[in-house]
């Protein structure tokens, strides 16, 4: 039952994080960390470590993966821009220098009773109540 408890806790959180990163296009970058890892392993096969990364990283030689995430990384970026109004694409912001004078008031109202604070302060405070015993 405890661990259901902290599981139930920490769930909410998870599938925020999840819905964030792939939001943010972390599944694109998780996937293509797969494909390199997938493409070392089967170059470090049959090649030495310096032509093994070489080859899996100069992008002449992809993986059937590393394709997939290419098209789905484009098709994704295409429906992307499209789906935006044409308002939103591009936004202009004006940079127009503004200048904000501020001038302090010639007199500030007096507020009533502020007075008569600082005299209750230098008063002794009252006795205390009585205690029963």
């Amino acid at each position: 039952m405890a661990v259901w408890c902290r599981v139930s806790q920490r769930l909410p959180k998870l599938i925020t994080a999840l819905a964030l990163a792939c939001s943010i296009g972390f599944h694109w970058a998780f996937l293509q960390s797969l494909a390199w890892t997938g493409m070392l392993l089967g170059n470090l096969a049959d090649r030495s470590i310096s032509v093994a990364l070489e080859r899996t990283f100069d992008g002449q030689h992809p993986c059937p993966l590393c394709s997939a995430i290419a098209k789905g990384r484009a098709e994704e970026r295409q429906k992307g821009s499209s789906t935006l109004p044409v308002s939103l694409k591009k936004i202009e912001i004006l940079n127009q220098a503004g200048v904000l004078y501020v001038s302090p008031r010639a007199s500030y109202p007096q507020i009533s009773g502020i007075k008569a604070l600082p005299g209750r302060l230098a008063d002794a405070p009252p006795t205390p109540p009585p205690r029963s015993t």
